[in-house]
Parts: C-alpha cells; structure tokens; sequence
C-alpha cells in the first residue's frame, strides 16, 4: 500500500509543480510584456481542473505518509527528530501555499487587469518557488537532504 501512495502522491507533485513551473517560466512572463491577463486567466482555468485535484491529492497522500512514518502526529512539531523536521517544513510550505491561494483566489483573480497583473505575478512565484521546495523536501525524506 505504502508505495502506491507514494506513486500517488510524486504524480500529483509533478502536476502541481510542473504546472506552476511552465505557468511561472512561459505564461507569465508574455502576460507581463503584453501587459495582459487573458493567457493567465486562460491557463489557469485549464490548469486549475488538474492542480487543485493535484493538491488535494498531496495533503491526503502527504498526510498518510507523514502518518506512517511517525504515527504520533504531535510529534511532527518536534525539531528533535529529522524526519518530524521535514513534515514540519512540509507544513510549513502547505500553510503558506493555502494563503497565497487563497489571497489570489479572493482578492486578485476576480479583480484581475492589466493594471494589477503585477500582483499576480508576486503570487505566481512564490507559489512556483513553495512547489519546488516543496519536491526538495519530498526527496530529502529519502536522501537525508537539505534539511
């Protein structure tokens, strides 16, 4: 069962990241230099039917993982164990990715012009950069890594 999730869990975390990667490295720059929304709006319409499934399915499979690795969840919160140091890191990332989020989804998205496509911007790549640590962490689990 456990490598199942995993599979699970590294799929969806290459639609998430991969997604924002191609949204932070080629969409958003042309909306920049046209000063135009209409190919983020469009990208994220599209994109947002496989990437929030996507996330969904990391917090249930990261979630699971976390909980098989160390059962006691409240010692996720102890800095004293490197294994509950990276699913702290790991909620961490969740938390700030749900904010940014939901920030855009409430304030920015239904506002969206090209006079403050720049807020989007300061959204898009921080989340982008949240995605890829997100994949460091991930495999810092396996290697020991960075954290």
């Amino acid at each position: 069962m456990y490598s199942y999730i995993l599979l699970l869990h590294v799929l969806a975390a290459t639609i998430w990241t991969g997604g924002h990667l191609v949204l932070a490295t080629t969409i958003l720059p042309g909306a920049l230099k046209e000063k135009s929304p209409s190919d983020l709006l469009r990208f994220e319409s599209g994109y947002e039917r496989v990437g929030i499934p996507a996330l969904i399915i990391q917090v249930i499979t990261g979630l699971w993982l976390a909980h098989n690795l160390m059962p006691e969840i409240g010692l996720w919160f102890s800095f004293g164990n490197p294994i509950s140091r990276l699913i702290m890191v790991k909620l961490i990332l969740l938390l700030l990715t749900v904010l940014f989020a939901i920030d855009a989804r409430l304030r920015i998205i239904p506002n969206l012009t090209d006079r403050n496509l720049i807020s989007l911007a300061y959204h898009i790549i921080p989340v982008t950069v949240i995605s890829v640590l997100f994949v460091i962490v991930g495999v810092s689990f396996r290697t020991g890594g960075l954290f």
